[in-house]
């Protein structure tokens, strides 16, 4: 989907790429604040249920859990779709930027090539309120969202060729980041719930 946007596709288009890329990272922080309402809404009424420690454990296990299953090269249950690249042609720029970014910072409505993102879900539920929700879903669509800029120099065939390539090349090492992140992560959550 990343190279769906790129200066040379919107050019080709007759569209500027910056509103494009705009728009996109706009619907990105919407689409994971969204999520992260929800999230939070449900862990307002969970919260009397668990702790602030046990809510830490919680999430510490969930992180290594996911560790575990994104080293196994093993998916969690997601839908089996993309974005729908038909909207490259059927709308202006800032429309698809905007409808991929909100889908894509939900995080739930498009393929999850990693656990990382069952737990961000579980973040948002077990921080017991709404604005801790919000704030993390929306992180998380600000993240995603800023990916787009990988792209901001791809201006010819060549300089899309390259991009591919070296997303094939550095896919391990980005799962190897993921995983490592997510061990860590698990680690000092475990720290803060035997403190608190």
């Amino acid at each position: 989907m990343l190279t769906s946007i790129t200066p040379l596709g919107e050019r080709g288009k007759g569209n500027r790429w910056g509103v494009t890329a705009a728009a996109y990272v706009l619907g990105s922080v919407v689409g994971g604040a969204t999520l992260g309402l929800l999230g939070g809404a449900i862990g307002t009424a969970l919260a009397r249920l668990m702790t602030a420690q046990v809510a830490l454990w919680v999430l510490a296990a969930a992180c290594v859990g996911a560790a575990v299953v994104d080293l196994s090269g093993r998916r969690l249950p997601s839908w089996h779709r993309q974005v729908d690249e038909q909207w490259l042609q059927a709308f202006r720029g800032w429309v698809y930027g905007a409808g991929f970014g909100v889908q894509l910072g939900f995080g739930l409505v498009t393929i999850i090539t990693s656990a990382s993102t069952h737990v961000m879900v579980l973040a948002t539920v077990l921080a017991g309120s709404v604005p801790g929700g919000l704030a993390i879903g929306a992180a998380f669509g600000l993240v995603r969202g800023l990916a787009i800029l990988a792209v901001r120099s791809v201006d010819d065939p060549e300089q899309l060729s390259r991009f591919h390539r070296g997303m094939e090349e550095r896919a391990r090492t980005a799962q190897g980041v993921t995983i490592g992140s997510l061990l860590v992560g698990g680690a000092l959550l475990a720290v803060l719930g035997v403190g608190a």
